[in-house]
């Protein structure tokens, strides 16, 4: 079929639309930009942990265990565990709350943790929350008003200039600076009275915690007290003193923020029991020693699908009693990239290879029998591919588990990965691809909720673990991709503990086994085992991914950069 000729009045028309497209974009782009002049009060974490209630529990913990290793770590191993945990030092701390993440998301979870953050604060704790500012548009703009509550600051990372209510115009605004801005501070801290902290690889927000209507990430933390919590704090005091950390009343004013505030959502189903809702700030406070096992909230929230499927989300207790998490002490390391890596050129970073991922490989280089990795955005790049050449040349068994492209919340990631795939099982490298759907069957490893809850919700992989010969466990912020090792900032705990490393092993490989494709080649072609157990077909192309996604990765597969995915 032959195509018209286009007019010259519809030439004239599409030339309109481009110059004024140009036009808007090169007003915002000159017009965007940060404030100069900045009050940027400098603060630390607190000085004398030991004073508080929780640091006197972890001096008495470490007596009694009578160990000579000064950090004490329990793994967070359910989602549940994951929200409660936080809950539970909140609500015990006495002094400072530190807070580092790449996104909180404005949900009900969060509105949870913010009214407990209220009550914190109203009993004299002072809290700093220091949150990347890519996420920071739209709805989740609203988190953005606790910086205007007493006792809580609220600074940005690396802010993007320009109008909240659309991520897409304040990138638009901020194009002079793209190098900058898709530099990020991925780190993922939390730390009560300097004393005890949380890290690994969750964000803040539903789908984090399991409570999500239709995805739900599979993550993990760690919890760590002692000498390892202070080097956390350390960390979150050089980005929260860096002059990329903007108070947020520098950058809008609660009116601002209230003006862009979104319609609230329709509700899908009335709750089936309105009795007692999830719970407030000040239900069941719970304090590290001496709270109950956990507070169960009553109340449900009930989901309908489009086929008239209705799922039931049960709410998240509103505490746990870390006291009686089983606590190993053991020797750790801190790896964490310095702040001044957002400010850095690609190829300097490069050069310095001092950064979190830099580590890690240096660590998976030691390997001498066995390596498991868990990263869901996994793009080794042909530095990382020569690295793990050298590893199975020494005869190490090399296992990874990640995304498929159908769980990837992040397709474009899948790109990159896909380019190595063939060249990794050449190696000789197991590859395991996590399903979308998990029905419930990896509840102990990640936010795929408890039985009966979210029934019918996705799974996305979003942890990032590396066990080496059964005896270093790192856990992190950290992918295994070139935007974690150059571009964005991370952090992570590498502990030398046999009985971590198996706790860890024996969470990640069933999740393999029930709950991922094994991927192999086959006469040069690649074939997907499917799942034990599962009832599924083997597959000769991306299992379970839509033809979109499918189209998706064979158009932009040859083209897109690396370092961009």
């Amino acid at each position: 079929m032959t195509l018209p000729a286009p007019t010259s009045a519809s030439l004239t028309s599409t030339a309109w639309r481009w110059l004024a497209l140009l036009t808007l974009a090169a007003w915002l782009t000159g017009c965007a930009s940060l404030p100069s002049e900045v009050d940027r009060p400098v603060s630390t974490a607190l000085a004398n942990p030991e004073q508080t209630r929780i640091g006197h529990a972890v001096q008495q913990r470490a007596a009694r265990a009578g160990t000579r290793n000064d950090s004490g770590f329990a793994l967070v191993n359910s989602a549940e565990l994951a929200f409660t945990s936080r809950m539970a030092l909140i609500n015990a701390a006495q002094k400072t709350l530190d807070i580092q993440y790449y996104a909180i998301h404005a949900d009900e979870t969060t509105d949870r943790m913010f009214d407990a953050l209220r009550a914190a604060a109203a009993r004299g704790v002072r809290i700093r929350i220091l949150l990347d500012d890519f996420n920071t548009a739209g709805k989740n703009a609203q988190v953005l008003k606790i910086a205007f509550e007493p006792n809580i600051e609220l600074r940005l990372f690396n802010p993007l200039p320009g109008n909240r209510r659309s991520l897409f115009f304040r990138i638009l605004g901020s194009l002079k600076d793209v190098d900058r801005i898709q530099r990020r501070m991925h780190n993922k801290i939390f730390v009560a009275d300097n004393a005890v902290a949380i890290t690994g690889g969750r964000n803040l927000g539903e789908t984090y915690f399991g409570q999500g209507e239709n995805t739900n990430f599979i993550d993990a933390d760690v919890l760590a007290a002692g000498r390892i919590a202070r080097e956390l704090s350390r960390s979150f005091d050089l980005y929260w003193n860096n002059p990329l950390a903007y108070p947020v009343q520098s950058l809008m004013t609660r009116e601002e923020i209230e003006k862009i505030k979104p319609p609230p959502a329709p509700k899908a189903a009335a709750p089936l029991d309105t009795a007692a809702g999830p719970g407030a700030a000040g239900a069941g406070t719970a304090s590290v020693a001496t709270a109950p096992a956990s507070v169960k909230p009553a109340g449900v929230r009930t989901t309908t699908a489009p086929d008239g499927t209705v799922s039931v989300i049960e709410p998240l207790p509103d505490s746990t009693n870390l006291a009686l998490l089983d606590w190993t002490w053991a020797p750790s390391v801190l790896l964490v990239d310095k702040p001044s890596k957002i400010a850095a050129d690609a190829d300097d970073v490069q050069q310095a290879q001092d950064t979190t991922v830099d580590g890690l490989l240096q660590l998976m280089s030691q390997a001498s029998g066995d390596l498991l990795i868990v990263s869901p955005y996994f793009v080794p790049g042909p530095r990382m591919m020569d690295q793990f050449a050298a590893i199975r040349q020494k005869g190490v068994r090399v296992r990874v588990l990640t995304n498929s492209l159908a769980s990837n919340d992040a397709p474009a990631a899948h790109v990159g990965y896909a380019r190595y795939r063939k060249d990794l099982l050449a190696l000789g490298i197991e590859i395991y691809e996590m399903r979308a759907e998990q029905e419930g069957s990896l509840t102990s490893f990640g936010s795929t909720g408890s039985s009966g809850s979210a029934g019918g919700s996705r799974a996305s992989l979003h942890s990032k673990i590396v066990v080496l010969d059964r005896s270093l466990l790192v856990i992190g912020s950290m992918n295994l991709d070139l935007r974690s090792q150059l571009q964005n900032t991370e952090v992570a705990l590498a502990i030398r503990s046999a009985k971590l490393a198996n706790e860890t092993i024996a969470l990640i490989e069933p999740a393999m086994a029930r709950g991922a494709y094994k991927v192999e080649l086959d006469n040069g072609l690649l074939v997907w085992r499917a799942p034990q157990g599962s009832g599924l077909k083997d597959a000769r192309t991306e299992p379970d991914a839509s033809t979109g996604l499918k189209l998706m990765l064979k158009l932009i597969g040859p083209f897109a950069p690396e370092e961009m995915l």
